[in-house]
């Protein structure tokens, strides 16, 4: 079984990257099964990667490369008896650290394991930001990383795209950079897949440690139940967007160069739109996904940001979602976020 290990900071574009590769695989005839681990307490992702088609739980409250150890070794042994895959991707949370879930993962009686080389996305859009904001800690990712891969290309200049490689290569200078568009899933990013076929042989020794603490990133998620007769995916974009630009407008003035990552998905009868912001520069961007609106009407939310304290991030997004909902006359349920005892995962079966 190989294990790939899919790393970067939050907003760096890890989840589009990892529903290319699932598709890949599969495509080759791969059977993968695929954990993702979401910082907060209700995971948005594992929603998003399941409008491609995909059967999805996830692995939350906390990090897999510091307070879920446990429940990632459970769950890979439960991956591996229940179905027998040759890939496992791992989407760790954007303040994980991804060479530490692999030597963590060394260590647990798994059978026959090999590595592909350890994977960090860099947003090239964002990187001067990221590093102005929390240099610790994405040097330590780039450092612990085979492969750095500078995504989001569409979006900058050449002179962008080749001074975040410099930087990458001054930080780590064996790395092997890949610069690419996820989103469009161009030549390079086909590169990159085909990297990952290779097996990783880094062997370091140093002292863990805890990426959360590292990060000085604030943290909130939750979910709210729903009901949204006869609204059209029209307004819930717009809505989506104003909520968005509110969260942003009302973070900046604690911390005005914010980096990070506030998403939502929005289930409802007419299917599944997701919205997300990755700083204080950015825009909202909307993604209307292939999902028909069966089952409950939900709004799941996660924000991620530098340099705000969790108590004003919660005040900030409960306040924006409850006063955004009440405007537009969709009446809601905020639902209490659980800690989850039992490991999840996300599985494809062929």
């Amino acid at each position: 079984m190989k294990v790939i290990i899919i790393g970067g900071f939050l907003g760096s574009g890890k989840t589009t990257t990892l529903r290319n590769l699932g598709k890949h695989l599969i495509d080759k005839g791969h059977k993968i099964a695929i954990i993702v681990n979401e910082v907060g307490e209700v995971g948005v992702d594992g929603e998003t990667i399941s409008s491609s088609g995909l059967v999805t739980k996830e692995l939350t409250s906390g990090c897999i490369c510091c307070s879920l150890k446990v429940s990632m070794e459970f769950t890979l042994q439960t991956i591996i008896e229940d179905y027998e895959p040759d890939v496992v991707i791992i989407e760790p949370t954007g303040i994980a650290f991804p060479l530490q879930i692999k030597e963590h993962i060394e260590l647990m009686d798994l059978g026959e394991v090999s590595f592909s080389p350890v994977v960090s996305i860099v947003d090239a859009s964002r990187f001067g930001v990221e590093w102005e904001q929390i240099p610790k800690f994405i040097e330590n990712q780039i450092k612990e990383s085979e492969i750095v891969c500078i995504n989001k290309i569409d979006l900058v200049d050449r002179e962008t795209i080749a001074s975040s490689t410099q930087k990458v290569l001054e930080i780590n200078p064996d790395a092997i950079v890949v610069e690419f568009s996820a989103k469009n899933a161009d030549e390079k990013f086909e590169r990159f897949m085909d990297l990952l076929t290779g097996e990783s042989e880094i062997h370091q020794e140093r002292e863990d440690l805890n990426s959360m603490e590292v990060s000085g990133v604030g943290t909130y998620a939750g979910e709210y139940s729903i009901q949204a007769e006869d609204i059209h995916p029209d307004k819930v974009t717009t809505m989506l967007v104003n909520l968005l630009m509110d969260i942003k407008d009302k973070v900046k003035q604690l911390n005005p160069d914010f980096i990070g990552h506030i998403k939502f998905s929005f289930k409802f009868k007419e299917g599944l739109i997701k919205g997300s912001l990755t700083s204080s520069e950015g825009e909202p961007v909307i993604e209307i996904l292939d999902e028909f609106g069966d089952g409950e009407e939900h709004l799941k939310f996660l924000s991620a940001v530098t340099k705000v304290p969790k108590e004003e991030l919660v005040d900030i997004v409960d306040g924006s979602i409850q006063e955004t909902l009440e405007k537009e006359g969709v009446s809601f349920e905020k639902i209490s976020s659980e800690v989850h005892d039992e490991p999840n995962i996300i599985t494809l079966e062929l």
